[in-house]
């Protein structure tokens, strides 16, 4: 190959070619004026510019949780690498992997910092949020060190990664063999699926056909490695009960007669059912966070068999106790359970087993329906209503994106889903906001395709700024607002807790008229029966849009399965012999 010479910002972009990197989001900045101008040499790479740093590391992990490829977030030096944090924080909190870009002042004048304007060791800021973080002191260690940042996201658990690259090294003059610009990810990351250990395996499938109660926990992993047929699979041949968490939504769909609810305690007492009573758990991908404890800590209990697929080593055996662990990835442990357990696995399970918690599941989405029809002519709409009607009015097709603290519960259980990488929330910062941003990045995927998001009014002010970004690009997501001029669930608890209210009211905000501002589709919904029209005035119009319904709040059920978890953090730690 022949030696060429590129500045820093030439070489770090012909790397991000070589691992198939499309998507570029953020801020253009001036010191980010070299790597700016090499992507813009690059058909294949695409920018997408923002108004605020934070919302490009949220579309990268949504880039990523909807396609599974990777993307790249950038941030100018400064303020620029501080607001990419909290975006960092939904990619970080929920394993899902991207490369944030910064660049500081020159290496003169950086680590350490001598005093200029716009000092920030972003190299300290992120290293809590990211998987693995370094400051890139000379251009010729751009190829091991890009290198490097994608075998950290994409190994073991996927995770944010970050590169600070002072501003003289983006321009940088360096030789460089053309080789090292073009050497496929295979021979610098392991790119082959991680299998379970034989012995273990065989423990497992013993476990799993001597079973009378059989329940699977689908995690996140399952759809990372594109398992979800494979669980599809050894659920029918189980005869099992399926509960996915909230980063496995539509790993069964929400009409499957394996279905039992969405997320663990905020899917009602279905679920505590089949924990209270399963005999064998066998847990895929799931890291078994708070969304999965109650008061006495993870639903699945020491004294359960449970079988534990994870490929990070770290997330076997903690929180949650197990019998078997599978250290693997989690599409070829299923592989080899069900080659070894073959087709009678269900022999031992109880016939009444999965059908019982069928029917729990129909009596709770028949309270939904009763929830749905209360209320009195003039009053605003009640959350289940405005959930419910949502859900039937959206194209089957249509990507939809749960923000917003309390109304994601609703939208948790009134939209329909049915497959894999088509729901979307963010359990793991749960970070409002974060709606927004990623229903961008998603609809960039895939422009011919419906894309909603259904939020909060709180939550829609944390990033309506990026209505602009949509309206530039012409991607036209469609917003739906439960509008209910408060930040609801704290204003209930400052309420009921302590008997005061302060700072709670978000009265008098028209985000439909925000919208038309922006440039966008904007109507405001008072009458049920106006949600569906609205929905599809909102799809016609090819804009970006808002529909802003005014509702009122309502507990959701799950409210005390919320305070039961609490007392698990709070209480029970403190106190180890009452937490068995």
């Amino acid at each position: 190959m022949a030696v060429v010479q590129l500045n820093g910002a030439q070489v770090l972009t012909r790397l991000l070619l070589a691992e198939k990197v499309r998507d570029i989001y953020g801020i253009v900045g001036g010191k980010l004026g070299p790597l700016l101008h090499a992507i813009s040499q690059h058909e294949q790479l695409r920018f997408l510019g923002v108004r605020h740093e934070a919302a490009g590391p949220m579309m990268a992990a949504a880039t990523y949780a909807g396609t599974g490829q990777i993307a790249v977030a950038l941030g100018e030096m400064g303020p620029g690498g501080l607001n990419l944090a909290s975006g960092l924080g939904v990619a970080f909190g929920n394993n899902l992997p991207l490369v944030a870009i910064t660049t500081n002042q020159h290496r003169a004048a950086s680590y350490p910092h001598s005093g200029m304007f716009m000092d920030l060791d972003t190299v300290a800021v992120t290293r809590p949020i990211t998987k693995w973080n370094a400051v890139v002191h000379d251009a010729r260690r751009l190829p091991e060190l890009v290198r490097r940042a994608f075998r950290e996201a994409l190994s073991g658990r996927p995770g944010p990664v970050h590169l600070d690259v002072p501003q003289d090294v983006l321009s940088q003059p360096c030789r460089i063999d053309e080789s090292e610009l073009e050497l496929p990810p295979s021979r610098y990351r392991a790119l082959g699926r991680i299998r379970p250990d034989a012995d273990d395996l065989a423990r497992a499938a013993a476990l799993m056909r001597a079973a009378r109660r059989p329940l699977i926990v689908a995690g996140g992993g399952v759809v990372a490695s594109g398992a979800t047929a494979q669980l599809r699979a050894l659920a029918q041949r189980w005869d099992a009960p399926v509960l996915p968490t909230q980063m496995a939504l539509g790993v069964v769909a929400s009409d499957s007669p394996h279905f039992i609810g969405h997320g663990g305690l905020i899917a009602g007492q279905p679920v505590r059912q089949a924990f209270e009573r399963a005999d064998v758990v066998l847990a895929v991908g799931c890291r078994w966070s708070s969304w999965m404890w109650d008061d006495r800590g993870p639903l699945a209990r020491p004294s359960q068999h449970m079988i534990s697929i994870n490929i990070d080593p770290s997330a076997l055996g903690q929180p949650a106790l197990h019998e078997v662990a599978l250290q693997a990835d989690a599409g070829a442990a299923l592989d080899d359970l069900l080659a070894l357990c073959g087709e009678d696995i269900a022999g031992g399970v109880d016939r009444d087993w999965l059908p019982s918690l069928r029917q729990a599941r129909a009596a709770y989405e028949a309270r939904f329906a009763e929830l749905a029809e209360e209320g009195e002519p003039g009053q605003p709409m009640h959350p289940a209503a405005l959930a419910r009607a949502i859900g039937e009015a959206l194209p089957a097709d249509a990507l939809a994106v749960f923000d917003g603290g309390h109304t994601t519960f609703w939208s948790n259980d009134l939209t329909p889903v049915r497959d894999v990488r088509t729901r979307f929330h963010e359990p793991g910062m749960s970070h409002l906001g974060f709606g927004l941003p990623y229903a961008i990045a998603l609809q960039a995927q895939d422009p011919a395709r419906k894309v909603a998001l259904i939020t909060g009014d709180g939550s829609f002010g944390f990033t309506l700024n990026e209505l602009d970004t949509a309206r530039r690009y012409r991607l036209p997501v469609l917003c739906i607002l439960h509008n209910n001029a408060a930040w609801g669930i704290i204003r209930a608890g400052q309420r009921n807790a302590l008997g005061f209210e302060l700072g709670t009211a978000l009265d008098e905000t028209d985000y439909a008229a925000i919208a038309r501002g922006f440039g966008c589709h904007g109507e405001r919904v008072t009458a049920l029966a106006e949600v569906g029209p609205a929905i599809r005035r909102a799809l016609a119009s090819g804009l970006p849009a808002v529909i802003d319904c005014q509702t009122r709040f309502v507990p959701h059920p799950a409210m005390p399965a919320f305070g039961s978890m609490n007392r698990y953090g709070f209480e029970a730690l403190s106190a180890p012999a009452a937490a068995q």
